[in-house]
Order: structure tokens, then C-alpha cells, then sequence
């Protein structure tokens, strides 16, 4: 079969175009109906209004409501019925108590010291405060005994992934976002089965929507082997905003004593062997000691909630005797079954904790008002403020919210780079040699509102260090962007891009 149809008949692109077929007939239902009733016009106009009213009264992010706003206005005979179906960021229930007693259940296992925080609050009272916000908010505590090594491409994470399954001798935890066939997976796939036939428990989740391309056999031929595989959030052509709820997270768990954590999903694009958008540059980080114990709840916490098992989490907890001196090390993950943004809020602590500096490294910049000001404020009070951005998109209406964004940045004061080989997947960001975050946050509202994530913050970690030095050594490969460029963008794509940042937060 010719690619291009492959692409037509794939399960991702037939769930969309069933999707939208839907809501073409809600679109057509209401607007005949109205045509025909002057009575129901009236009563669905009046509808949206009363809708409107309600959203900018929400504390949700401002761009969020306008951008609801202004698609309910502009069609108010069917504005509110599409909110009612799609803008209220609601999960089925049955599933949202299940994360939620998940998250719940975090807190027996995952317990701080407390002699920690007075470590970090004798450093700076400031860093106390983001990381007793994640135990407090997110049940996530700050470990000290812990080893960490940044890993600046996907072939240095894969290499190190590699060695490391193979080492295993008691279980294997993988979770990824993308997970496709090719080289990467059966390079993983004959050591899972080897190890497997050993006695190690090997265990899979991955995304439904992100893993389209896998074939209908995927998890039988894995079940088959003995590696236990589940699917998170499976496609289904139904018009309900649980499907933008996605399982973003990529963790890589062995033993319990070493854990991987960023970018680096499982496709060949992301270590090179094929070249989609350029050369794919990405990062993760790879941890030891007591902070991994945080991954084993991350991971097994949802796995639970995604196959019912009831099993004791502390059975999989390892004696950690290694001694580390690595600074402090706090795993973290965001649900967007609760109201409170932790990825978010990691990102503009770091960013308002900033003195001297601030590097950056993200694929998208789809950004609301309290991030971009945050950035804009930092530069102009003195802070070198640095963004890395891709040259070459993955998605081109995304690229163009991102830019639609470069001139207010620029004006303050912050300098974007471009990376002129191809795309930048990374999700970095540090400050000052002191705090930074590695993991897979994207800077857009997705990340922030709707995904599943996971990320590490580090204090006076030698991660820190290796980040900045790969910051720096991949700038030289960037092309500087100043405001004369974006100022002489085609006045065409300035009025597209201004259009799509209207509606950036639904993108």
C-alpha cells in the first residue's frame, strides 16, 4: 500500500475524521434547528452567554477562557453545546477516582525527610519553597542519597538504557509516551524476552494515541513472551475531551535501582536511525539511589489503575546501600485528574527564582500570560534569559503560535535561538548552577493542562552543570533570532499566527 494511504487508513487519522464527523452533525442538529426555531435560537444563544459568563468566572488559565470565549461567540447557536461536550476538561468518573486514590496511595510510600528541607533551607529559603510544594501538592518527597547523569542525545540515553536492561535481575518498568517498532524497539524487545525467560518481571504501559503505528497484534505477540504490555486511554470515535487526555510520560524503571526519565520516547526518529524533522536533538537523565523509589510509585501507581491489580508497592522497594553525594533529587509527575498544574508551577518557580541566569530548552512556546510575562519580567530585571527552540517544526501551526510569541519575548530582553539542524525535543530548564528540571514537560498548555507527565528537579546537582554545558555547546549549532527577523515576517503569516494564538490553548 502506498505511504500516503497508509497514513489515510491508520487508526489515529479514522478516529479524527469519525470524531469530526460528529461534530459536523451536532454543528448541522443545532443550526437547522435554530433556523427553524426561533424560540431555541434564542434559548441556545442565551446559552452561551450564560456559558461565557461561566468560563471567565473558572480560575483557569486566561487563554483558555478566551479562547473558549471568543469560539463560543462567534457561532452562539451551537458555542455552548460544544463547551458542555468538550471544554469542561472533564474524566469519567470511575477513572478519576482511580488516579485519585492512586495519588492517594502515594502517601504511605513515598514519605520526606525532613532533616532535608532544613539542607535546602539553609542553601536558600527560596528552593525550600518548590520543593515542599511537590510533597505537599503532588506527594512527592526530595531525596538526598541519589546519583544522576544527563544524558544530552537519545543515542547516549539508548546506549545506557541498553546496559542497563540488560543488567536486570528482578523487574524491568517501561512507560512511553510513543513506543513504534523498528531498530530501538527490537534492540529492547530481544533483551525483554531474554529476561523475561530469566524470572525478571518485565511491564509495559503505552499511549494509545502517541503509539498509533503499533499493529493490532502488538500486545498479544509481547503477552505472548511474558511481557506484561497494557495500553493507556484507548482510541475511541467518541466526541469526549477524555481522548486529549494522554499518558505524556516516558519512564524507564530497572530493579529500582536505576531510573531514566525525559524527551526520549521509543522510535527510531529519536536516536537518528531515520530522519524526520532533521536531526532530532533530545536529552534525558539517568538516576540512582533512593530517588528512584519515586518512579517505582509513579509507575506502578497507574499501572494499577490501568488493569485493577492490587498489589503491595513497598515488595518492589530495594535495599538502597549504595552511598551517593549528588546534591538533592526530586522525581515528580502532573495529572490533569486534579486541579492543581505541578509542571506548570515547576517551570515559573524556576524561572522566578532566577538571579543570574536561565537556559531553556523546548520543543514548543505555546505559552499563557503568567508564563510569558514571568520570562519578560526576569530579563528585564537582569536575568540572561536563553530559549532553544526547533528550526525545523514537527507541527508548523504550533511553530507558528511559538514565533507569534518571539517579539513580546525579544523586547524584554530574552534571546531565542533556533536550532538550525532540525528539531529540538528537549524539555530542560536551569538557573544559576543551582535548580533545574529535566523531564517531559513541554512549555505549551497541553503539557501543562492535559497530559500525564513526569520530570526530575535537581538543587546543586552536577546535572545542572552537564545541562548548561550542553546548552551551550548545542547554541553554537543555532541561529540567532533578533527582532529585525520576526519584524520582517510576511504580514500574511504575522495575521495566521495571530489567528491560530487565539485559539492556542485548544491546539
Amino acid at each position: 500500500m502506498p505511504r500516503f494511504l497508509k497514513k489515510l487508513v491508520n487508526k489515529q487519522v479514522i478516529t479524527a475524521l469519525l470524531i469530526l464527523i460528529q461534530l459536523g452533525v451536532i454543528v448541522w442538529f443545532f443550526y437547522r434547528l435554530s433556523q427553524f426555531f426561533v424560540y431555541i435560537y434564542i434559548a441556545l444563544v442565551l446559552l452561551s452567554l450564560f456559558i461565557v459568563i461561566y468560563i471567565i468566572n473558572r480560575p483557569d488559565n486566561p487563554s483558555y477562557k478566551l479562547s473558549w470565549s471568543i469560539l463560543i461567540l462567534t457561532i452562539p447557536f451551537v458555542g455552548g453545546v460544544l463547551y458542555l461536550i468538550l471544554g469542561g476538561k472533564r474524566i469519567p468518573k470511575e477513572f478519576r477516582k482511580e488516579m485519585i486514590q492512586s495519588d492517594n496511595k502515594k502517601a504511605p510510600y513515598l514519605i520526606q525527610d525532613y532533616f532535608i528541607f532544613d539542607k535546602i533551607q539553609a542553601i536558600d529559603p527560596q528552593l525550600l519553597k518548590q520543593s515542599r510544594y511537590l510533597y505537599k501538592n503532588a506527594y512527592f518527597p526530595v531525596f538526598e542519597n541519589s546519583d544522576t547523569h544527563f544524558l544530552p542525545t537519545g543515542e547516549e540515553k539508548f546506549d545506557a538504557m541498553l546496559e542497563q536492561l540488560k543488567q536486570a535481575k528482578h523487574y524491568i518498568f517501561l512507560e512511553y509516551f510513543i513506543l513504534n517498532e523498528g531498530f530501538m524497539w527490537e534492540q529492547i524487545f530481544t533483551i525483554l524476552k531474554t529476561k523475561v525467560a530469566q524470572g525478571v518481571d518485565v511491564r509495559v504501559i503505552y499511549d494509545d494515541f502517541g503509539s498509533y503505528k503499533l499493529p493490532k497484534d502488538f500486545i498479544k505477540k509481547n503477552n505472548a513472551v511474558g511481557i506484561k504490555t497494557v495500553v493507556f486511554n484507548p482510541l475511541r470515535p467518541r466526541l469526549a475531551i477524555f481522548m486529549n487526555n494522554r499518558d505524556h510520560r516516558k519512564i524507564c524503571v530497572v530493579d529500582g535501582l536505576v531510573g531514566f526519565v525525559g524527551g526520549i520516547n521509543i522510535a527510531d526518529e529519536y536516536i537518528n536511525v531515520i530522519e524526520r524533522f532533521g536531526h532530532w536533538k533530545d536529552s534525558a537523565v539517568m538516576i540512582k539511589g533512593e530517588a528512584v523509589w519515586s518512579l517505582i510509585v509513579m509507575f506502578l501507581t497507574f499501572y494499577h489503575s490501568i488493569t485493577k491489580i492490587q498489589e503491595d508497592i513497598l515488595s518492589f522497594k530495594p535495599q538502597y546501600d549504595a552511598i551517593y553525594d549528588d546534591g538533592f533529587v526530586q522525581p515528580f509527575a502532573d495529572s490533569p485528574t486534579d486541579e492543581e498544574f505541578v509542571g506548570e508551577s515547576v517551570h515559573l518557580n524556576i524561572i522566578n527564582y532566577a538571579k543570574d541566569y536561565l537556559y531553556i530548552q523546548t520543543p514548543y512556546l505555546v505559552i499563557g500570560h503568567n508564563i510569558l510575562s514571568a520570562l519578560g519580567g526576569a530579563a528585564k530585571n537582569g536575568v540572561d534569559v536563553r530559549l532553544m527552540l526547533p528550526h525545523v517544526p514537527d507541527k508548523w501551526y504550533v511553530q507558528m503560535v511559538s514565533r507569534s510569541n518571539y517579539e513580546v519575548l525579544l523586547k524584554s530582553g530574552v534571546k531565542i535561538y533556533e536550532y538550525e539542524p532540525g528539531f529540538i525535543h528537549s524539555k530542560t530548564m536551569i538557573s544559576d548552577d543551582v535548580v533545574g528540571s529535566v523531564g517531559t514537560v513541554n512549555m505549551d498548555y497541553r503539557s501543562y493542562y492535559m497530559h500525564f507527565e513526569c520530570g526530575i528537579l535537581f538543587i546543586q546537582s552536577k546535572t545542572i552543570h552537564q545541562v548548561k554545558h550542553d546548552f551551550l555547546m548545542t547554541q553554537q549549532e543555532c541561529v540567532e533570532i533578533t527582532l529585525e527577523d520576526v519584524q520582517k515576517t510576511n504580514v500574511l503569516v504575522k495575521l495566521v499566527s495571530a489567528i491560530l494564538n487565539m485559539f492556542s490553548a485548544l491546539l
